[in-house]
């Protein structure tokens, strides 16, 4: 029977592991066989932990129940994990190992969580792409920036992976791979120990094979108590179609039709979201926010190594110095504004409903996608569960978004685990 527990959810893994019903060292051997079998085809790690092992027999000799006993975890390579190198996805940056782990990496290993290495990211987090392909298609992209965390849950060799987002780097990537993701509301951990882009908006982002293991993961890494059973705290949904934003793939399309009858079925009533102009505002803020940021923390990085840095990142950091100190602190004003407007609009019992992507994964590696449908909540700082379970035609998975208030991150698990069950119930499109 252990040649299977390390496909097993998250909870049974972790409950195997103090029972002694199998090793942490078993698990994360056999998770590593798996990395070794797939990496060829996925390309989703650029270093792995020579103290897995020694790491997994501590745990085995450690005494006391760990909610992610022997659970092994991919780490995106903006966030330092101790002993391995934080390059992110550049050449300029450092090849020394870092001396600490992030914050968030030092709280895993305390839950018991074994990190089996880093995982490939886009260039600061950015939009040049590294090697990662999708593992529904290996000729389409991953999406990013968190590409290697989501293409190794999504291929199911690893069962919970970290990354980050600053505009849609988590959200895209989990939809186009298969994976359940949240976006965890801004400002809600630390991210002492992340490279990250905007002060004002990058988040950490937790990757999963499913929604109860997210749910689970994220109980564990907050320490917040499970949902008691009983009738969901979601009356409503407010759907978003993406208000222009972006074209919508005539497949998400189909779905986004499907969705109020699906929510019937799981007791939630639906109306439209009229938040259009609001969209449009805080998706173009959003960019003068980053940018403006960005400018100024890779300002000294562009002036050392502007020619080894990608195109992309350069043309970011041109158009932050562009960006006028009193335009940045205007779109923050607006966000804030939108935030107050978003809480009434919202309450207690309400999310909002949508497309985690415009479509499935674009074929062709030399992009990523676009991030427009996620840029108003992440300047929000919105929490954000991705959905799995929707495929299109041709098989690539389609993620659907359930947006919520910081602190009712219960509305979104509430929703999420019964729609999930729906997802993976629609009969396979024609």
């Amino acid at each position: 029977m252990s040649s299977a527990y390390w496909k097993q959810p998250v909870s049974d893994q972790a409950r195997a592991v103090h029972e002694r019903a199998v090793s942490a060292e078993t698990l994360a051997t056999q998770v590593r066989a798996e990395i070794a079998r797939t990496e060829p085809d996925l390309r989703a790690w650029v270093d792995l932990s020579d103290g897995l092992l020694g790491d997994a027999r501590r745990e085995d000799s450690t005494p006391g129940r760990r909610p992610l006993q022997g659970i092994s975890l991919g780490v995106k390579d903006l966030i330092d994990v101790r002993g391995l190198p934080t390059r992110a996805g550049s050449t300029v940056t450092p090849t020394a190992p870092a001396p600490v782990d992030a914050a968030c990496v030092r709280r895993f290993r305390e839950l018991g969580a074994l990190i089996q290495g880093k995982t490939v990211t886009t260039e600061f987090g950015y939009f040049s792409p590294g090697p990662t392909r999708n593992p529904h298609a290996l000729d389409h992209t991953p999406g990013g920036s968190s590409s290697g965390s989501a293409a190794a849950v999504g291929a199911g060799v690893i069962p919970v992976a970290l990354g980050t987002q600053t505009a849609g780097s988590l959200s895209r990537p989990a939809s186009y791979c298969g994976a359940a993701g949240m976006v965890l509301a801004h400002g809600s951990t630390s991210l002492a120990g992340v490279t990250g882009l905007s002060e004002s908006l990058d988040s950490l982002g937790l990757l999963t094979r499913s929604i109860a293991d997210l749910h689970y993961v994220y109980n564990a890494f907050t320490g917040r108590a499970p949902l008691t059973a009983g009738r969901a705290p979601v009356g409503t949904a407010l759907m978003w179609g993406g208000s222009d934003l972006h074209p919508i793939d005539p497949a998400m399309a189909e779905l986004l039709r499907l969705l109020p009858g699906l929510l019937a079925r799981i007791g939630i009533a639906t109306r439209d979201l009229e938040w259009d102009d609001h969209a449009h505002t805080l998706a173009d803020d959003h960019l003068t926010v980053m940018s403006y940021e960005a400018a100024h923390t890779l300002d000294e990085l562009v002036e050392l190594h502007g020619g080894a840095l990608s195109p992309q990142l350069r043309a970011l950091v041109s158009d932050g110095r562009a960006v006028a100190p009193e335009s940045h602190r205007a779109a923050l004003i607006r966000r804030d504004r939108s935030r107050d407007l978003l809480a009434e609009t919202l309450g207690e019992h309400r999310i909002i409903v949508g497309p985690a992507a415009p479509g499935p994964a674009p074929h062709g590696l030399g992009a990523t996608g676009s991030p427009v449908l996620s840029r108003p909540w992440q300047l929000l700082g919105c929490p954000v569960v991705v959905v799995p379970g929707a495929r299109s035609g041709e098989g690539l998975p389609l993620g659907i978004a359930l947006i919520g208030l910081p602190g009712h991150e219960a509305n979104l698990f509430a929703v999420a685990s019964a729609l999930e069950a729906e997802l993976q119930a629609l009969p396979a499109p024609a």
